[in-house]
């Protein structure tokens, strides 16, 4: 049995597919096949809210699934909407790594010492709302493209293949801000100037994560109910998945549910296991920087139930605090 693992074709994508797709076989015992997935979010241009959101990354690879043309998608979790998908489950979710934010400057600034009027760029309303709040004297610039073409546009990172000043394009921004994952997974971690704090920069839910799709009767059946399977690639996919990396992203995803997020509302949202115990911290911004409401809570009941239970509990705390007067919780 060869399993056919869909994945789309960017350099991140590909890579990120290749480790799992590799962990899946050392553990299953089973040759595995790449299926290049070209999505529409690989197409289209434009911000990410203009193109319908985090989801134009996924409803291709999911569609690929339900037609059976590969047997297993990988997803980076915070693409994945928070809204079921009828048909399949969400298999696994390996032991996440970084959910940092990072800082990538020239001349290896930190966010403190850019100066005044410094250009940052980011296609991310979440982080565009708190570089604000931290520093309203930025310029922030909306962009978008790969991780390399990002970190393209700020002159003297490490690796970058371009040095010619073209706005819009390359060398022309003071920093960018990128996910620590994403550099870490690709081996350019040496770009960045500065990791975030979560104090300064909540992540996005289930940033850090990875989230191994496939179609629910091939799934490893989850507590409670009967859907699933006990084959070779059920027993691969439930060995990969980390229990606590599950039970954090489903609190983060659950208060992201109940605030009625979208993909394009700057909602930053952080769970983390610490001995008998499961935190969640978030925050609502307003997109100009200038208000917020955040707040914390935990929970010692260490299943997908309480998990979920944490957080809607958190979202209606936000919700009570004023999260929906701040800011465009529907943005799309």
């Amino acid at each position: 049995m060869t399993v056919r693992i869909g994945t789309r074709a960017s350099k991140l994508a590909l890579t990120q597919t290749q480790q799992t797709a590799d962990q899946l076989a050392a553990v299953g015992g089973f040759p595995v096949e790449l299926v290049h997935i070209r999505t529409d979010g690989d197409v289209l241009t434009g911000s990410l809210s203009q193109m319908g959101g985090t989801g134009v990354f996924v409803a291709a690879l999911r569609d690929a699934l339900l037609r059976n043309e590969c047997d297993v998608a990988i997803h980076s979790l915070k693409d994945l909407p928070t809204g079921a998908a009828v048909g399949l489950s969400l298999a696994a979710t390996p032991r996440r790594v970084d959910v940092r934010d990072v800082l990538c400057a020239r001349d290896g600034l930190k966010l403190a010492d850019l100066p005044a009027g410094a250009r940052v760029g980011t296609g991310s309303p979440r982080r565009a709302a708190q570089l604000r709040a931290a520093r309203p004297d930025l310029e922030i610039i909306d962009i978008r493209g790969n991780v390399d073409t990002r970190l393209g546009r700020v002159p003297g990172l490490p690796g970058n293949a371009v040095t010619d000043v073209v706005p819009g394009k390359s060398c022309d921004l003071d920093a960018v801000v990128l996910a620590a994952a994403g550099l870490e997974r690709i081996s350019r971690l040496d770009t960045v100037s500065e990791f975030l704090e979560t104090d300064v920069m909540l992540p996005a839910a289930g940033q850090g994560s990875l989230a191994i799709e496939c179609r629910t009767a091939d799934a490893p059946p989850r507590p409670g109910s009967a859907e699933g399977s006990k084959d070779v690639l059920a027993q691969a996919l439930s060995a990969l998945d980390d229990p606590d990396t599950r039970l954090a992203v489903t609190a983060e995803r659950a208060l992201l549910a109940r605030l009625e997020a979208g993909c394009a509302a700057p909602v930053g949202a952080y769970a983390f296991r610490k001995g008998s115990m499961l935190y969640l911290e978030a925050v609502v911004c307003a997109v100009d920087g200038t208000a917020s409401v955040r707040d914390k809570r935990a929970t010692d009941g260490l299943t997908e139930v309480g998990a979920t239970l944490l957080g809607i509990e958190l979202a209606e705390v936000l919700l009570a605090a004023g999260a929906a007067d701040i800011a465009d919780l529907q943005a799309s």
